[in-house]
C-alpha cells in the first residue's frame, strides 16, 4: 500500500516519510518482539527470554513514547488507547504511555487563528469580545481556548463564557497517512497466527479508523453532545455543556464554559466539601447507565474529560428536582462516543448480573453471547474455572487483591493456563471502545478511592437490572416452554442416532483436560527419542572418527537432523 497522497497543508515528501517511519517502527519491534517472546521460547530458551523482558517492554514502550510526542496526530491516540489497556497489556507498557494525554505540544495561535477564521468565514473580533491565545487544553487531535461571545449571541443563546474548540491544522492529513500505516500493520498482525486466533486486526483497525474520523468532524461532536444532554436530561447526577450552533462547523466548535473541579482533583473536592469516596459509585453508576441502558456512552472518559460541579443553591429554585443532589457530574469531549447494539447490549447485561451473582456458568454463557466466545467453544472448564475464581476472590476490592498472596494468582494461572489459552477467546466487533471506557472507569474510580470495590457497584446495579426485567417474566417462562418443547420434540430422533452412532462404533467423547495431557506428554516423549538419536549419532560418529573419517563425519553430521526436531519441533496444534 503506498501512503495516500495529500491536499493538505502536509506536504506530499512529509507524509510519505512519515508513512515509512510508521512501517520501520512497526516492523522493527515486530521482529523483536517475534525472536524474544515466540522463537526462543519454542527452541527451550524461554527462561533466557523471561529475564530480561521487563527490560524490554520499558524500553518498548519508552521508544512508541517518543515515536508519539515527535509525531503528534493518530500516534498520539494509539499510545493512548495501549496506556487503557490495562486489561492485556503489561503494566510496564501502560505506565510509560499513560502520560501521552497531557504531553502534546500546542499549536501557535496565529495558525488556529486563520483556520477559526477562515472556517467561521469573519475575522475572531466579530465573532468573539474576547479570546484567550493561551490553550485551555492542547490534544493530538485539536486544541482549545476560553473565549467570551459578542453582546448579541450573550442575548440570543444565555451564554457568556464559552470554549473554543479548534481543529489542529493539516490534521486530515496526516490522519490519512496515520491510518494507512496502521491498516499495512494490521495486515502484518492477521498473518501471525496467535493475534489472528484472538482477534481480526484488520477490522480492530477499521473501527479504531471510524472512531478517529469522527472526532475531527465537529459537527458529529456537536450532534453527540446533544444526544448525550438528551439521555440525561431528568437525571440530576449529570450535566454537559451546551452547543452554540451558530459558531460551530467541521472544524470549529463552541460549547458552554462548563470547567470546574476535574474529577481526580481530591483537594480541591474536599475544599468544596465534597467526599471523592463517594464520587467514585456515583460515577461509576452513570458510565453502568451509558454503557448497559442506554447504549450510547463516552468512550474517553479520562480525569481531563470530566468535572464535578458543586450545585449551587437559588432561593428561586428552590422547589427545583435537580437541588436533591449537592453536585454533578460533567463530562465534556464528546468527539469519542460508542454504541452498543441492542443483542450486545443485552449479553453484557447477563455479563454483569452473572459477575453479580458470582455465577460461573452464566458469566461463561454470557461471555458467548456477547461474541467472546465462538458458538463451537467447549467452555466447561472454563465454568469450572471461573466458579473456582468467584469462590475464591469473588466480592473483593482492588485494595483487597494487592494483598493476596502473589502466588494464589501463580497456582491457579498454572492450574487454569491452558485452559484458557485453549479457548478461542475473539475481540468482537464495537468492544474496542467498550473495554477503553470500563478500563478508564476502574482508574478514576481507583483514583478517587484506593480501597474502591467495584462489586460494591455492580452489585446494586445487577439488582435493578434484574427488577427492571421482572416484568418480562411472562414472556421469557412462554419462550423457556416454547423452547422445552421443541427439544422434546426432537429428542426421539436424537436418542434413536445417537443409539446407531453407538452400534456402528462412531461415538467420541470429549475429554479436553485428558487431551491436552496426553498431547503434552506425547510431545516431551518425542523430544525425548530425538535427544537420545542426537546422543547416540554424535557419540558413534565421534567413536570412528579418528578409524573410519568418511562414515564419523556422515553419522556427526546427520546428528543434527534429531538435535533440530529435539529444539523447535514437533510443532503445537
Amino acid at each position: 500500500m503506498a501512503a495516500p497522497a495529500t491536499a493538505n497543508t502536509a506536504g506530499a515528501g512529509d507524509t510519505r516519510a512519515r508513512y515509512r517511519r510508521i512501517l520501520r517502527f512497526a516492523a522493527r519491534n515486530l521482529i523483536h518482539i517475534w525472536w524474544y517472546d515466540l522463537f526462543l521460547p519454542r527452541i527451550g530458551l524461554g527462561r533466557f527470554s523471561e529475564r530480561g523482558r521487563t527490560k524490554r517492554l520499558t524500553a518498548f514502550a519508552r521508544r512508541f513514547h517518543d515515536l508519539a510526542v515527535e509525531l503528534g496526530g493518530l500516534m498520539i491516540k494509539v499510545g493512548q488507547f495501549m496506556s487503557s489497556r490495562l486489561d492485556v497489556l503489561p503494566p510496564e507498557i501502560t505506565r510509560e504511555l499513560e502520560g501521552l494525554q497531557d504531553e502534546v505540544p500546542a499549536v501557535p495561535f496565529d495558525a488556529i487563528r486563520a483556520l477559526a477564521e477562515r472556517e467561521l468565514g469573519m475575522p475572531l473580533e466579530r465573532v468573539f469580545e474576547s479570546i484567550d491565545p493561551v490553550p485551555v487544553a492542547a490534544a493530538s487531535l485539536g486544541q482549545a481556548h476560553r473565549a467570551r461571545l459578542v453582546q448579541a449571541d450573550r442575548e440570543d443563546t444565555g451564554l457568556d463564557t464559552v470554549v473554543v474548540k479548534v481543529q489542529r491544522p493539516g490534521i486530515d492529513a496526516i490522519v490519512d497517512v496515520d491510518l494507512a500505516a496502521l491498516r499495512r500493520v494490521g495486515g502484518w498482525l492477521k498473518r501471525v497466527r496467535v493475534v489472528a486466533d484472538r482477534v481480526d486486526m484488520p477490522a480492530l483497525v477499521e473501527e479504531f479508523s471510524v472512531t478517529c474520523l469522527e472526532e475531527i468532524d465537529y459537527l458529529h461532536e456537536a450532534r453527540s453532545c446533544a444526544r448525550f444532554a438528551d439521555d440525561f436530561a431528568h437525571d440530576p447526577r449529570v450535566a454537559n455543556p451546551e452547543v452554540v450552533w451558530e459558531r460551530t462547523t467541521r472544524r470549529v466548535l463552541t460549547l458552554e464554559d462548563v470547567t470546574a473541579i476535574k474529577i481526580t482533583d481530591a483537594a480541591a473536592l474536599r475544599a468544596a466539601g465534597i467526599d471523592p469516596a463517594h464520587v467514585a459509585p456515583v460515577f461509576a453508576s452513570v458510565m453502568f447507565d451509558q454503557l448497559f441502558t442506554n447504549g450510547f456512552f463516552h468512550a474517553d472518559p479520562h480525569p481531563g474529560n470530566i468535572f464535578v460541579t458543586p450545585h449551587v443553591p437559588d432561593p428561586a429554585d428552590a422547589m427545583d428536582s435537580t437541588t436533591a443532589h449537592p453536585w454533578k457530574l460533567t463530562f465534556i469531549d464528546f468527539g469519542m462516543m460508542g454504541e452498543v447494539p441492542d443483542s450486545t447490549r443485552s449479553g453484557l447485561r447477563k455479563l454483569l448480573i452473572a459477575a453479580a451473582s458470582r455465577n460461573g456458568k452464566g458469566l461463561v454463557d454470557a461471555m458467548r453471547e456477547v461474541g467472546v466466545l465462538l458458538p463451537s467453544a467447549d467452555t466447561s472448564e472454563l465454568e469450572r474455572a471461573m466458579t473456582q475464581l468467584f469462590a475464591r476472590f469473588g466480592g473483593m476490592g482492588f485494595a483487597e487483591l494487592r494483598e493476596v498472596d502473589q502466588r494464589e494468582f501463580r497456582d491457579f494461572a498454572v492450574q487454569f493456563g491452558d485452559v484458557i489459552r485453549s479457548l478461542p477467546f475473539q475481540l468482537p466487533e464495537h468492544f474496542l471502545l467498550i473495554i477503553r471506557a470500563m478500563s478508564l472507569t476502574s482508574g478514576v474510580c481507583s483514583a478517587l478511592d484506593p480501597d474502591f470495590n467495584l462489586w460494591d457497584s455492580i452489585e446494586p446495579y445487577a439488582s435493578q437490572l434484574l427488577r427492571d426485567e421482572s416484568g418480562n417474566v411472562v414472556q421469557d417462562a412462554l419462550k423457556e416452554a416454547v423452547s422445552i418443547a421443541g427439544v422434546a420434540v426432537r429428542l426421539p430422533r436424537r436418542i434413536d442416532t445417537v443409539v446407531t452412532r453407538i452400534e456402528e462404533g462412531d461415538f467420541a467423547v470429549k475429554t479436553p483436560g485428558l487431551d491436552q495431557r496426553i498431547a503434552r506428554l506425547e510431545r516431551v516423549t518425542r523430544r525425548l527419542i530425538g535427544a537420545v538419536l542426537f546422543g547416540s549419532l554424535l557419540v558413534a560418529g565421534a567413536v570412528l572418527l579418528p578409524t573410519v573419517l568418511p562414515l564419523g563425519i556422515v553419522l556427526m553430521s546427520v546428528s543434527a537432523l534429531p538435535l533440530l526436531y529435539t529444539l523447535v519441533g514437533p510443532r503445537r496444534r
